[in-house]
């Protein structure tokens, strides 16, 4: 038997654990840490960056429209490729997101997106008017350096407004991937009129006869103009839009009938989507081109700046105001969130469309940073999208507000209040 006084006089081990905690990363490796999860985005930043650094310098030499163009070729080439998966993209997003909802659903977050359009569409048009009325960039001895255009378009609101409903019912969808309707007004004929036992000799009021047929010779005012409808190039972004949204309701209330299409729609947009994966690698130096190009293309870059220079800032200024307070409010309205972290992780997307000057051109990589970076599902961005990259202009409207107030001060015309709303 052991002694237990013996064992309580051992002493007692004891462990004494020392934590070792990592010290705080340098700022140089946080750099490195960022540059490598964001590289894509920083190469896109280095492109604008290095594109206008070496086309301001590139226009110290003398270029003829050959070298110009092969500068430009690798952007132009960017551009081809993204406007290629455009209609792709938009079919199998649109009915592969819609398929996938119910009606109520689909109908409920319709109606909410074309809410958001129609308002910030409303809101951009007062900033650029309140914008041009401050700065007030128009100057009539413009007019004087500049001239004036010699054609005269007729323009009527109600043919613009047919036109719209016109191409968002095509009548043939194969036509609508590059033709869209318009209307254009055109001077009709002369008149003839087929009389019998007549001479050829004229009747003394502007009349003759040829052949037994009165021809009435009217002058270049006395024409009758008449509208006509002609399809233009360009694709008819709108109809399809339509289309595509009926197609995938009716195709998600199909249920099992229906699955083998709603696949086919999906996997055809994560193609696409692998493609402008691959295709987004190439934007940085396509982007390069595209600025180095534009800027060797403009022939007088001072005397650009000084006939324009105060209407491009006016514009820069609105949408400047538009993106940096207009929006982000009513992000923080609806959300109640910061829109600094929303915003830093569409920068790839507005910086395309930044060098390529084209929203629906940005369309594919729209996609990816707010699916991959903003963790928007994929059934709301399939929807909105290509109805936005559409219906949704707030630029637009913003710098055709902005154009018509510049373009009435140029030639001294004082508009009223009811003239201004009517603008906006």
């Amino acid at each position: 038997m052991t002694n237990p006084n013996k064992e309580s006089k051992q002493p007692m081990l004891t462990s004494t654990v020392i934590r070792l905690t990592e010290p705080p990363p340098s700022k140089i490796k946080a750099y490195k840490d960022w540059f490598k999860e964001n590289l894509l985005l920083a190469l896109t930043i280095v492109g604008v960056v290095l594109g206008a650094a070496i086309g301001f310098v590139a226009r110290l030499g003398d270029y003829d429209d050959d070298v110009v163009m092969l500068v430009s070729f690798p952007g132009d080439i960017l551009m081809r490729m993204l406007k290629m998966l455009i209609l792709p993209l938009i079919i199998s997003s649109l009915i592969a997101g819609l398929s996938q909802l119910d009606a109520k659903s689909s109908g409920r977050m319709g109606i909410r997106a074309l809410v958001y359009y129609f308002v910030t569409t409303i809101l951009a048009a007062i900033v650029g008017i309140i914008v041009v009325l401050t700065i007030h960039p128009g100057d009539p001895s413009i007019k004087d350096d500049i001239g004036s255009g010699t054609e005269d378009t007729k323009v009527s609101t109600v043919d613009a407004i047919l036109d719209i409903i016109r191409n968002m019912l095509p009548e043939n969808l194969v036509q609508a991937c590059f033709q869209q309707v318009q209307t254009v007004y055109k001077k009709a004929k002369p008149l003839r009129v087929q009389i019998s036992n007549a001479t050829n000799e004229t009747d003394g009021y502007g009349a003759f006869y040829v052949n037994n047929t009165l021809v009435l010779n009217f002058t270049d005012e006395e024409y009758r103009v008449v509208r006509d409808l002609v399809y233009k190039d360009g694709t008819n972004i709108l109809g399809l839009i339509v289309f595509c949204v009926a197609f995938g309701i009716l195709v998600g209330q199909l249920g099992e009938k229906g699955k083998s299409m709603v696949d086919f729609f999906v996997t055809l947009n994560d193609i696409v989507m692998r493609m402008v994966n691959i295709i987004i690698w190439y934007s940085p130096f396509g982007i390069m081109c595209l600025i180095i190009g534009k800027l060797m293309a403009i022939e007088d870059l001072a005397e650009t700046a000084q006939q324009l220079g105060l209407y491009m800032v006016t514009v820069i200024v609105g949408l400047l105001i538009h993106g940096l307070i207009t929006l982000p409010a009513i992000y923080i309205l609806m959300t109640n969130k910061n829109p600094v972290t929303y915003f830093r992780g569409m920068l790839q997307a507005w910086i395309t469309a930044l060098g390529t000057a084209s929203s629906s051109a940005a369309l594919p990589i729209t996609f990816r940073c707010l699916e991959e970076n903003n963790g928007i599902d994929k059934r709301v961005t399939r929807f909105v999208l290509p109805v936005g990259a559409t219906v949704n202009m707030d630029g637009t409207a913003l710098y055709e507000a902005v154009a018509a107030i510049f373009i009435a001060q140029m030639n001294n015309i004082e508009l009223s209040t009811g003239e201004v709303i009517t603008v906006r």
